[in-house]
């Protein structure tokens, strides 16, 4: 048993940071997050006549969360390698709450001294003074929400930036040291064109990012552009555009130095996101914040969706959950097939056997021979990865491997 412990000490594990506060919400955004003008919460049962801003009242209660984790045997001592500060805006926060949050985190849990710690951030909401306060803090990475550098592109997102304000954040973020740099893009946007996606892809290696992510856009359930695009208001291009947006991500990238290693995620050699590679090969993580999901020891559970329940969480409950599952066997196979299959390199023989106890061609051998006949699954070395076209269809893969 005090082995056990021990190796379980030894695990590393993640933790991600959710902030779900927006300046507004964007046109296409199904995140859990919403615009401030919609946060309205006058106060809590810890503060019934004080009147504090939103985000005041929630960096108290995720600093809570923080302390209440942090002093649990089963997190406290494991290595952690990765802090990933997400949204919603996690940029929106003051110097003095992202100070605040980062004192918790080191406090409680063992972060390490090379760990990347990354906050996503959105042009015209930082400033030099909030950037040099993020590095003082150990924030390493910083990732760039632009999405395209057109800015009539940009006022059809709903987004609040202008390109000319992204170069602003990109400057005064490599003048307060931050040296790992992502910047984020999206195809197949309304009024999109081949030739203003290129010039994108242009703009944006031009100022030589460490990593970019390129999404196609999605119309999700519920938001504005699926309101839109029922009314016929939404010029999106056809799909043989948005085809030949993907590939001319892939090669122009490529050219210019920079590596695909997952399907969507591209990076100059040393600069992966060591976070999401994480995800991917099935680390465990510790979600923190508002409807935050964790992985640990194979079990599943989500945090409150509602703000006001996970605002009025008192202190040393162990009410900020309210959904939670042991996974089957099956469900961790097919978990280790779907996300390890969207990076480049594969997902490996080796590691199926060592983690499941049967070889991954006795529960999988016929999706893996389907496959591989027609052309989108390599089988090599002990690995089995995606060619092009299987990337192309990765859906299409994905669907034969669930058991």
């Amino acid at each position: 048993m005090r082995s056990d412990i021990k190796s379980a000490r030894r695990r590393e594990l993640e933790l991600y940071i959710h902030i779900p506060f927006c300046v507004k919400k964007c046109n296409y955004c199904d995140f859990l997050s919403f615009g401030m003008e919609d946060a309205r919460l006058s106060g809590t049962p810890c503060h019934p006549t004080r009147q504090l801003p939103v985000p005041e009242i929630y960096v108290d209660r995720l600093c809570r969360e923080i302390r209440w984790y942090g002093q649990k045997e089963e997190f406290c001592h494991r290595p952690v390698v990765s802090v990933f500060f997400g949204g919603g805006t996690p940029s929106l926060l003051s110097e003095t709450q992202i100070f605040r949050v980062m004192a918790e985190l080191r406090a409680g849990f063992l972060i390490q001294r090379d760990a990347e710690i990354t906050m996503e951030a959105n042009p015209g909401t930082l400033t030099p003074g909030k950037l040099k306060q993020m590095r003082f803090c150990g924030v390493n990475r910083l990732s760039l929400g632009l999405q395209s550098t057109a800015d009539r592109e940009l006022k059809v997102l709903g987004r609040i930036h202008s390109y000319g304000a992204f170069l602003q954040s990109f400057k005064w973020a490599r003048e307060a040291g931050f040296k790992n740099i992502n910047v984020d893009l999206m195809t197949a946007l309304p009024e999109q064109t081949m030739s203003s996606y290129q010039k994108s892809l242009e703009q944006v290696t031009a100022l030589g990012p460490e990593h970019i992510s390129a999404y196609s856009l999605i119309i999700e359930p519920g938001t504005p552009f699926e309101a839109m695009e029922t009314q016929g208001k939404l010029a999106l291009p056809d799909e043989d555009e948005e085809r030949e947006m993907y590939h001319l991500t892939r090669k122009f990238l490529s050219e210019m130095g920079y590596e695909r290693y997952e399907i969507s995620n591209y990076a100059r050699q040393g600069y992966e996101c060591r976070h999401n590679i994480g995800y991917w090969r099935g680390r465990d993580y510790l979600g923190l914040g508002l409807g935050a999901s964790s992985l640990i020891n194979g079990r599943r559970f989500s945090n409150k969706t509602e703000i006001g329940a996970y605002m009025a969480m008192a202190t040393g409950t162990e009410g900020w959950y309210e959904a939670a599952e042991t996974l089957t066997s099956s469900a961790k196979m097919e978990e280790f097939m779907f996300l390890g299959l969207r990076m480049v390199r594969g997902v490996s023989e080796k590691d199926f056997y060592r983690k499941f106890g049967v070889k991954i061609m006795s529960v999988y051998g016929e999706a893996v021979r389907k496959n591989e006949a027609e052309g989108l699954l390599l089988r090599k070395n002990g690995r089995l990865r995606l060619t092009e076209l299987g990337m192309d269809l990765a859906n299409r893969v994905m669907a034969d491997f669930i058991l």
